[in-house]
């Protein structure tokens, strides 16, 4: 049973400091993420006709402020991803995407994308990973020349995304492994897909140099159960990648459990049906309150982080009518781990300091709690370096933080 939440009076805090704190994102997708001016400008020389040519009416017509359901929310990925299919245009994307975190004071990021959204004929998975770690570094070495001796650098990580389920319009590469596989069960095509993934980004991490830290899994989460890629996440497992899934987005908390406990989750994406009894739909659980409650206090003790996105819960759950109603404060009081993250800053129109904005405004964040979201963002990341070295970036940053609250607290 979970104790009566205590009062937490929110912290009196002015954007500029927001903006000035050192931030982490563990959880935005690069597709999601695009300048919409880039985007028009890509369209135009690719010959891909947008519902509109102007910021304004695609702001209006696919990335609105909000959205009926998860699917309308979902249209304007096609329009991103027509864009990101040569080498050129995925380095532009990720570089303008790591100036555009640093311009809100994200030190740390960890950008996620489906490298098989954007691999045909001409571009392997190989030299997409590629394409979108040479605009990531480019951009890193030019804005830590820019940072004064002893402050934390701006760092990177890649997270590569299978998808749970597709079609053979989603891509060339798996129109290819559809058509291929014809007479496959779906799902063993699904998990093919999957460990072939997983074997890339091994590559990528061992054999390129590529800073390829994590493994996760996104896509339509209901009809669609995360242990159909358990043999891609034990390949990632063995080989010492960390794990991350999107579970308890679109189904209960049994999904949520099954990517700890199937696929070595170290992270849940969004996670916000954790607190959902009513979202229980195993036969088995006899008493679906007292099982959410022992799987958050399970969460809580094997420190599992969740990323959790404010914004885009609020866009793609009608049932989350406000950010005040968001489990964001259910997961504090429960001591969990937690992270505040983007998902899209596009498609969401949001940014790492306005998620923290609505935490504070909302959900009754105080300034202990607010500095321990912070800093778990950092020391949860999937790092890439050793472990002395992460402790050693992480202490710059806990400084860093610090400092930043002194000097902002003196100058109030």
């Amino acid at each position: 049973m979970q104790p009566t939440p205590p009062a937490h009076p929110p912290v009196a805090l002015t954007d500029a400091m927001i903006r000035a704190l050192p931030k982490a994102d563990l959880h935005v997708h690069l597709d999601g993420s695009l300048r919409v001016p880039t985007l028009i400008e890509l369209a135009r020389e690719h010959g891909v006709a947008l519902p509109s040519m102007t910021e304004a009416g695609m702001n209006e017509l696919v990335f609105k402020e909000s959205y009926a359901h998860l699917g309308e929310y979902l249209q304007g990925f096609a329009w991103t991803c027509a864009v990101m299919q040569d080498r050129e245009s995925l380095e532009r994307i990720a570089y303008e995407f790591a100036y555009d975190n640093w311009a809100e004071g994200v030190r740390y990021v960890e950008v996620r994308f489906a490298p098989q959204l954007h691999q045909h004929h001409d571009m392997d998975g190989r030299e997409v990973l590629i394409a979108v770690n040479n605009g990531m570094a480019r951009a890193q070495a030019e804005i830590n020349r820019t940072i004064p001796a002893g402050d934390p650098e701006f760092r990177y990580g890649i997270i590569v995304c299978a998808l749970r389920a597709f079609n053979a319009e989603l891509s060339v590469y798996y129109g290819q492994l559809m058509r291929a596989l014809s007479k496959a069960p779906r799902k063993k095509v699904f998990g093919l897909a999957s460990l072939e993934l997983a074997r890339e980004a091994v590559w990528a991490r061992d054999e390129a140099g590529i800073p390829v830290v994590g493994f996760d899994l996104a896509g339509q989460e209901d009809g669609y159960p995360a242990i159909d890629h358990q043999d891609a996440y034990d390949f990632a497992h063995q080989h010492f990648m960390h794990k991350t899934v999107h579970a308890g987005e679109a189904y209960g908390a049994e999904s949520i459990f099954q990517s700890i406990t199937k696929l070595h989750a170290d992270r849940i994406g969004h996670g916000y049906l954790l607190f959902s009894p009513e979202r229980v739909t195993d036969p088995k659980v006899e008493d679906p309150v007292a099982y959410t409650n022992t799987l958050a206090d399970y969460i809580a003790d094997r420190r599992v982080t969740m990323e959790v996105c404010i914004t885009s819960n609020l866009q793609t759950n009608p049932s989350i009518r406000s950010a005040g109603e968001h489990a964001l404060r259910k997961m504090l009081d429960a001591r969990l781990s937690v992270a505040l993250c983007t998902d899209n800053r596009l498609v969401s129109h949001t940014t790492v300091s306005n998620e923290i904005r609505l935490a504070v405004d909302n959900c009754g964040v105080n300034s202990r709690e607010l500095r321990d979201i912070v800093i778990h963002g950092f020391k949860r990341s999937f790092f890439a370096g050793s472990y002395a070295e992460k402790r050693l970036y992480v202490r710059g940053v806990i400084d860093y933080y610090d400092r930043i609250v002194r000097e902002h607290t003196t100058a109030g």
